[in-house]
């Protein structure tokens, strides 16, 4: 399924009980369509060790999990240290495979318009460092933000909402103040839901979130 990004009417930051001030983003399927990409890469690293992914084994054990996790899980033979070497070697077979991203539609539009109503901007994800400036590079947009929270710098990644309240807290700000927009329901609905103001994707999810 194709997603689309959109953005809120030109009154949304104002309709709000507490002014919006900055929109938080999610990576990998939110800023780009990345999954196809990690999927093969995962195929192809596990392939070796006997374990054959499909779609929906991806989706299910794989995709919004940080790689300790996913490997403990998966390949729990394996020493941390050998562990570590197979995530390196897996996130370099993504970058690989994935020379040319393109934004998810949408994307820069809802940057312009969040950009034109003075917000504060930041990429908030579970993603490995390189891969995270990868795709920021693939896309242009590696000077755009005003920040980029990574969970492997704070040691705790999504669900768990710790990174976007670490990102809040360096605009200080406080959640009723953000949008958080996330491709994962682990993440918007379950742990965010209570805090921010979380917007799954695909489109239609977004546009019921403002049509509220």
């Amino acid at each position: 399924m194709q997603t689309t990004l959109t953005f809120p009417a030109p009154d949304f930051v104002n309709r709000t009980a507490t002014r919006l001030a900055a929109i938080l983003l999610d990576l990998d399927g939110t800023m780009a369509n990345t999954d196809p990409v990690h999927y093969q890469a995962w195929k192809e690293s596990l392939q070796p060790f006997g374990l054959k992914i499909d779609e929906a084994f991806y989706k299910n054990r794989i995709s919004g999990r940080l790689n300790p996790e996913i490997v403990r899980d998966l390949l729990p033979q394996l020493s941390p240290e050998a562990g570590q070497h197979f995530a390196d070697q897996k996130e370099a077979r993504f970058r690989e495979l994935a020379p040319q991203l393109v934004p998810l539609p949408g994307l820069s539009t809802l940057i312009e318009w969040a950009g034109g109503h003075g917000l504060k901007q930041a990429v908030v994800t579970n993603a490995p460092r390189e891969n995270v400036f990868h795709t920021l590079k693939a896309l242009h947009l590696e000077r755009h933000f005003d920040q980029v929270v990574i969970a492997d710098d704070l040691g705790i990644g999504k669900p768990d909402p710790a990174p976007y309240r670490h990102a809040l807290k360096q605009f200080g700000l406080v959640p009723a103040q953000a949008v958080a927009f996330e491709d994962s329901p682990s993440v918007s609905v379950q742990r965010l839901g209570q805090e921010f103001l979380p917007l799954g994707l695909p489109r239609l999810k977004i546009r019921r979130c403002f049509m509220r």
